[in-house]
């Protein structure tokens, strides 16, 4: 497979890939390298000996130790391993250093293609507060929120100003980790450092925002794909709105139900932000939508 890069223009062939990550997300990886002629390597800690990537994988690498701080969110050892089985790109997969941009700029460092968009568009996008002001710059509307990590004096004036409940978030990641609905004042405290450590666990970031928490809103997405030029074209939409734990259990496409005028509208919004970027490779663009139903 060749790829282009955008900086220097030179095309590039990718022979082999090294998946850093784990479980159904690495294998689905594995397949698709498969199916595109490109070798595939799967990293494993201790407890994912035997896994269904780990078979399927060209090849694979011991990582030592057996918590994800030690393997799959250990940067230097995810890189070094790239660099020692040859490796010309790496794969972060979702969760981990999918949206991590040190992670992006040190594999570029070490010589390696992170598949995925630039470490300047997941500075921007990934990080959830950034996301969201340049949401707010490109006219498009969001939900009442915090700066990232809000002081006392942020906090007491967001919560006379906004009625509860109120949802945290870790800033970093997604899959629902880091989020806590606080919908008491007393709870506040606690509900915060349980989303910090949360997201610092699970993506090495402990900072939050809070905002509104809309109690029975659709979870729709929308599928976007970008040249890194300034054009985007998105895929239509997705419901995702049947969830455990902010974590989406089904996925529905294109979303039933839904206003058609309200659908473009969200369409639109998704290629604009996209476009306003300049964003590289698929995406994808995420809305809360209350009273959407069709008439």
């Amino acid at each position: 497979m060749n790829v282009k890069s955008k900086e220097s223009g030179q095309t590039r062939e990718l022979k082999r890939v090294l998946i850093a990550n784990r479980g159904e997300i690495a294998a689905r990886i594995v397949r698709a390298a498969r199916d595109l002629g490109i070798e595939s390597v799967a990293v494993f800690s201790e407890a994912d000996q035997g896994t269904l990537p780990v078979r399927l994988a060209d090849k694979r690498i011991l990582l030592p130790g057996s918590n994800a701080r030690d393997t799959y969110l250990n940067k230097e050892v995810l890189l070094a391993a790239a660099v020692q089985c040859g490796a010309d790109c790496i794969h972060p997969g979702y969760g981990f250093f999918a949206e991590n941009a040190e992670f992006a700029r040190a594999a570029g460092d070490a010589g390696l293609k992170l598949v995925g968009p630039s470490a300047d568009l997941i500075a921007l996008m990934a990080d959830k507060h950034c996301a969201r002001e340049r949401a707010i710059q490109a006219g498009l509307p969001v939900i009442p929120g915090t700066s990232v990590d809000p002081d006392e004096q942020e906090l007491q004036e967001f919560f006379s100003r906004v009625s509860f409940p109120v949802m945290v978030k870790a800033i970093a990641g997604g899959s629902g980790r880091g989020m806590r609905v606080i919908e008491r004042l007393e709870d506040a405290e606690r509900l915060i450092a349980e989303a910090r450590r949360e997201g610092e666990a699970a993506f090495g970031n402990g900072s939050v925002i809070l905002e509104k928490f809309l109690e029975k809103p659709r979870h729709i997405e929308v599928q976007v794909m970008g040249d890194g030029r300034g054009n985007a074209l998105h895929f239509f939409e997705r419901d995702c709105s049947i969830q455990r734990r902010h974590q989406k259990l089904v996925e529905e496409a294109p979303a039933g139900n839904l206003d058609p005028d309200l659908a473009e509208r969200i369409r639109q919004a998704a290629v604009q932000l996209s476009e306003d970027v300049s964003y590289e490779g698929a995406g994808t663009i995420e809305f809360l939508v209350e009273n959407a139903e069709s008439s």
